[in-house]
């Protein structure tokens, strides 16, 4: 995604910021524009622009650049200015390997469940799905993100939902490797549907034994991904304006 258009996101979330804003919120917007796959690795956060569309004070968006450094999602270069981290092979183990720790502990964990509360999960099943039929595999992705963290929110904790989104948002930035997006996404679609079913039958020993398989595969085939070589997940077209401007419609999306 070009840069005007990530920042035009990021200004679109503005509503999200009040004048008792933090850096903790304006973290939460970027973070998201990560997560949605608008912000590959490599690409270089411009704090101008950002002040501007953000509405915040050069401290606080600094602030909030610290916040996602010690995450593991920027870093800084000394004399260049702060860039969306790429992660490596030993990243992305340790990322699954808590992944595995958190989701499948919560779906073995599940008694007794709502089907209501799994409407997140039908919305986020039928959104890849929609999305897959139109070909738009960045769009797929976000929507496996979600799914992903309406999946731990079935658990009930505010503070394993907030490891998670920091956990998924970094997590998205490995999707970028991946040469062909369709092959990356695509089957996962499915699978979503097939482990919702589960849930929706109260099956959650059998979720839990299914999900383990599945993030093995998915670990796999990132693996794989960044071995082939450079990504392709949403090209990058070389226009600063565009990414500004997704930025600023994220922050005043509904």
């Amino acid at each position: 995604m070009t840069e005007g258009r990530w920042l035009g996101a990021v200004a679109d979330d503005v509503r999200l910021l009040d004048r008792t804003s933090t850096a903790q919120r304006v973290a939460d917007v970027l973070r998201e524009r990560i997560t949605a796959g608008d912000l590959p690795p490599r690409t270089r956060l411009p704090e101008e622009q950002l002040i501007e569309v953000l509405r915040v004070s050069r401290n606080t968006l600094r602030e909030a650049f610290r916040l996602l450094t010690h995450e593991g999602l920027l870093e800084h270069e000394l004399h260049r200015g702060v860039f969306v981290r790429e992660l490596g092979e030993d990243d992305l183990v340790d990322l699954y390997r808590l992944r595995r720790l958190i989701e499948c502990n919560v779906v073995a964990g599940l008694a007794g469940l709502d089907p209501g509360r799994m409407e997140r999960l039908a919305d986020d099943v039928e959104t890849a799905s929609a999305a897959a039929a139109r070909g738009d595999w960045v769009a797929v992705g976000t929507a496996n993100m979600r799914f992903h963290a309406g999946l731990v929110g079935l658990a009930g904790s505010p503070r394993t939902n907030q490891v998670v989104a920091h956990l998924l948002a970094e997590v998205r930035l490995a999707f970028h490797a991946a040469a062909s997006p369709r092959r990356l996404h695509e089957p996962y679609v499915e699978r979503n549907r097939s482990l919702l079913a589960l849930l929706v039958e109260g099956r959650y020993d059998v979720a839990a034994r299914e999900l383990d398989r599945y993030l093995d595969d998915s670990l796999a085939e990132l693996l794989a991904a960044m071995r082939e070589g450079p990504s392709l997940e949403r090209p990058d077209t070389g226009d600063a304006a565009d990414e500004t401007d997704a930025v600023a419609e994220t922050v005043a999306a509904p």
